[in-house]
C-alpha cells in the first residue's frame, strides 16, 4: 500500500502545469463585477424590438448583442474552466451554475431578433446595409438568415414547436437513460480468470484483450444483452428520426439530409459522395482485414477480433516536456509563424497539463474571442497523450487565428471545419513519427495507430452515414422499420464494408443499438469529411506543393466568414469532388504496405 501512487489534489501541481486562467479574471469578486453588468446589459436588447428596420437601429442592436455575447462567453469560459479543473469545488459548481441558468435569459431577451428579420422587406433590409457603412460586416450573416427564409415559420408555429420540443427529444433521453442507467451486463472472466462485471463503458478494454477467449464472451455479452432490449431501442431509434422527418417538413425541406445539410450550405451531393468513393474503394478495407488476419495468425477472423492491437503495444514514456518538443519537431512542415504560435500556447499558460483530484477527465480545447485558447489534459507521459496534445493544439490555432484576423461575428467556425485543423496536426505528426523511428516495434506501433484512425474515422463513420441515409430514407416513404429490420439493414453494411475473409456473427446485429450519435441527424459523416480534408491539407504541405503552407494557413484564419466548402475551396479541398476521400484510401494503403514491409 505504500507505493501506491496517489493523484495529486490541485494545490500539489507546479504552476507551469496550469493553464492561466486567472489571466480572465484574477479573482471571483471581478467575475461577480462583469456578472452584475450582464445582467444589466441584457434587457437592453428588447429594447430594440420592432425598430431593426431602421439601419441604425439595426446597427446599434448587433453592436449591444455583440457586447453582451463576448462578455457573457468570458464569464462562461472562466467558469467552465475552473469548475472542471476540480469538479469538488462548489464555489466554482456556482459560478458555473450562474452562468449557465442566465444564458436562456439572455436568448429570452433577443428572441424577436430572427422572426423580425425575416419578416422584414428583404430589398429594403439590402439596401439599408448599403446605405450605412458599418452595416457592411454584416452582410454575409444576414445574408444567411435570409438564405433559411423559405424554411422559417410564423411566430405561432415556432412558439409550437419550440413548446413540443421537449417531447421530440424524449427518444433520445430515453435512450441515454436505458443504455446509461437502467442496464445491466453479466459478469464476464478476464485473462487471470477473474469475474468481472462488464459495463459499456469497460468493455473496450475487454474487447482489445490479447486472450481471444476474453474478447469473443465480452462481445457476445454485450450485444446478448442489447439484444434483450431490441424492440425499446427501436422505438426508440426510429421515433427520433421520425421526429428529425417531422421537423423537415414543417420547415419545408424536402428531406430530413437537407434539413441537417442546408443550414451550413453543404450540398447533399457531398453526402452522398462521401458514401459512394467509400463504397467503391471497399477492396482497401478487405485488404486490411485480411492482412490483419494474417498477422493475428487466425483460421478465421470475427468481428469480435477487429480491434485487438495486431503487436504488443510498446511501452513509449514520454515526458511534458519531451511531448512538447516531440511536437515541435514534428509539426516544422506547418512553419516558423506556426511553431512561435505553438511555443507561445505552451509559455503563456494555454494548457491545463496533468490530472489533479476530481479534475474532469478526457481532453478539450475551450476558449473565446476575448480569452487564450485554453487547453485541459489528463497527461500520463504516453505516446497517445502526445498525440492528443497535437490535436487539442490543433483546435486551439485554429482559434487563435480565427480570433486574431476576424471580427467578433466570423471568429467561429462550424463543425464541418472543426476537426480539420486538429486531425491535420496529427497526420503531420504520424508522418513524422513513422519515417523518424529505427525501433521497429514501435515503427509498428505507429503504422497501425494511423490505420486504426483511417478504419475508425473514415471506413466506420461512412459506414454509420450509410445506415443513416438508409433507414430515414425507408421512414420518409412511409415503411415502418422493426428490430428486425434495423438488424438486418446493419448486418448487410458490415458483411459489404468487412469482405469475404470477415466472419460477420450474428451479435453485430445489434450494433446499432448502442450508437449515440444516430440521435443526432446526420452528424458523423463529417468525422469522414474532417478527416478526407485533414490528409488533403496534411500531404500537400508534406509535398511542398507550392502554395499549400500558405492556402492552409488562409484557411485557420478564415473562422466563419464563409460557408465551410467555399472555405475549404479556397485554401485547395474541395469537398464535392471524391479526391479528399480517394486521397485518404490512398493513405490507408499506402500505410498497408508500409506495414507488410516492415513486418517481412
Amino acid at each position: 500500500m505504500e507505493n501506491t501512487k496517489k493523484i495529486k489534489t490541485r494545490d500539489e501541481i507546479e504552476p507551469k502545469y496550469k493553464w492561466a486562467i486567472d489571466k480572465i479574471y484574477s479573482n471571483e469578486s471581478l467575475w461577480e463585477e462583469d456578472f452584475s453588468k450582464l445582467k444589466e446589459l441584457t434587457p437592453k436588447l428588447s429594447h430594440y424590438e420592432g425598430k431593426l428596420s431602421d439601419g441604425k437601429e439595426l446597427f446599434n442592436f448587433l453592436k449591444l448583442d455583440e457586447e453582451i455575447s463576448r462578455l457573457a462567453e468570458k464569464l462562461h469560459i472562466y467558469a467552465h474552466c475552473r469548475a472542471d479543473e476540480d469538479t469538488a469545488n462548489t464555489k466554482y459548481q456556482a459560478l458555473w451554475n450562474k452562468i449557465v441558468s442566465f444564458i436562456p435569459q439572455i436568448n429570452a431577451e433577443k428572441s424577436f431578433f430572427l422572426p423580425e428579420i425575416l419578416a422584414m422587406d428583404e430589398k429594403h433590409l439590402l439596401k439599408e446595409i448599403e446605405n450605412i457603412p458599418e452595416l457592411k460586416i454584416y452582410s454575409f450573416a444576414i445574408n444567411d438568415i435570409l438564405n433559411l427564409k423559405p424554411h422559417t415559420l410564423s411566430k405561432g408555429e415556432e412558439r409550437i414547436l419550440a413548446a413540443v420540443s421537449d417531447s421530440l427529444e424524449a427518444p433520445a433521453n430515453i435512450f441515454n437513460i436505458l443504455s446509461n442507467a437502467d442496464m445491466t451486463f453479466p459478469k464476464i472472466k478476464d485473462e487471470s480468470g477473474i469475474e468481472v462485471e462488464l459495463s459499456d463503458k469497460n468493455y473496450s478494454i475487454y474487447i482489445t484483450s490479447k486472450d481471444r477467449r476474453v474478447r469473443e464472451d465480452a462481445f457476445k455479452t454485450l450485444f446478448s444483452t442489447y439484444e434483450k432490449f431490441k424492440n425499446t431501442f427501436a422505438t426508440s431509434l426510429t421515433s427520433s428520426m421520425k421526429a428529425f422527418i417531422f421537423n423537415s417538413q414543417m420547415r419545408k425541406y424536402s428531406s430530413s439530409l437537407e434539413s441537417s445539410l442546408k443550414p451550413n450550405n453543404i450540398p447533399l451531393e457531398v453526402y452522398y459522395k462521401t458514401i459512394e468513393t467509400i463504397n467503391n474503394n471497399l477492396s482497401a478495407l478487405h485488404r486490411y482485414v485480411k492482412i490483419k488476419k494474417q498477422l493475428l495468425g487466425l483460421e478465421e477472423i470475427h468481428m469480435y477480433d477487429l480491434y485487438v492491437p495486431i503487436i504488443n503495444t510498446p511501452d513509449i514514456e514520454v515526458s511534458y516536456e519531451d511531448g512538447v518538443k516531440l511536437i515541435e519537431k514534428g509539426l516544422n512542415p506547418l512553419g516558423e509563424d506556426y511553431l512561435k504560435i505553438f511555443k507561445g500556447g505552451i509559455k503563456e499558460g494555454w494548457v491545463d497539463v496533468y490530472e489533479n483530484k476530481c479534475k474532469r477527465g478526457g481532453a478539450y480545447s475551450t476558449g473565446s474571442y476575448d480569452t487564450m485558447p485554453y487547453i485541459l489534459l489528463n497527461y500520463h507521459n504516453k505516446i497517445n497523450d502526445v498525440s492528443t496534445l497535437a490535436h487539442e493544439m490543433g483546435h486551439s490555432i485554429h482559434s487563435y487565428y480565427s480570433n486574431k484576423t476576424q471580427p467578433y461575428i466570423y471568429s467561429n467556425y462550424t463543425l464541418f471545419c472543426a476537426e480539420v485543423a486538429s486531425i491535420t496536426n496529427e497526420c503531420i505528426l504520424i508522418d513524422y513519427l513513422i519515417k523518424n523511428e529505427q525501433d521497429k516495434l514501435k515503427k509498428l506501433y505507429y503504422i497501425n495507430n494511423e490505420l486504426e484512425q483511417i478504419r475508425t474515422t473514415v471506413f466506420r463513420q461512412v459506414m454509420f452515414a450509410e445506415f443513416e441515409m438508409i433507414t430515414q430514407g425507408e421512414l420518409e416513404k412511409g415503411t415502418p422499420l422493426t428490430s428486425e429490420e434495423l438488424c438486418n439493414i446493419w448486418h448487410d453494411l458490415n458483411v459489404k464494408y468487412f469482405g469475404p475473409e470477415m466472419i460477420v456473427d450474428k451479435e453485430i446485429d445489434m450494433e446499432w443499438a448502442r450508437i449515440p450519435h444516430f440521435y443526432y441527424n446526420f452528424y458523423v459523416y463529417q468525422y469522414a469529411t474532417g478527416f478526407a480534408a485533414a490528409n488533403s491539407f496534411s500531404e500537400r504541405i508534406l509535398k511542398g506543393e507550392e502554395g499549400a503552407l500558405e492556402n492552409y494557413i488562409s484557411f485557420l484564419k478564415s473562422g466563419g466568414s464563409d460557408y465551410p466548402i467555399n472555405l475549404l475551396k479556397k485554401a485547395g479541398v474541395d469537398m464535392t469532388t471524391s479526391k479528399p476521400m480517394e486521397d485518404t484510401i490512398n493513405r490507408f494503403n499506402e500505410l498497408l504496405d508500409m506495414l507488410e514491409e516492415t513486418i517481412s
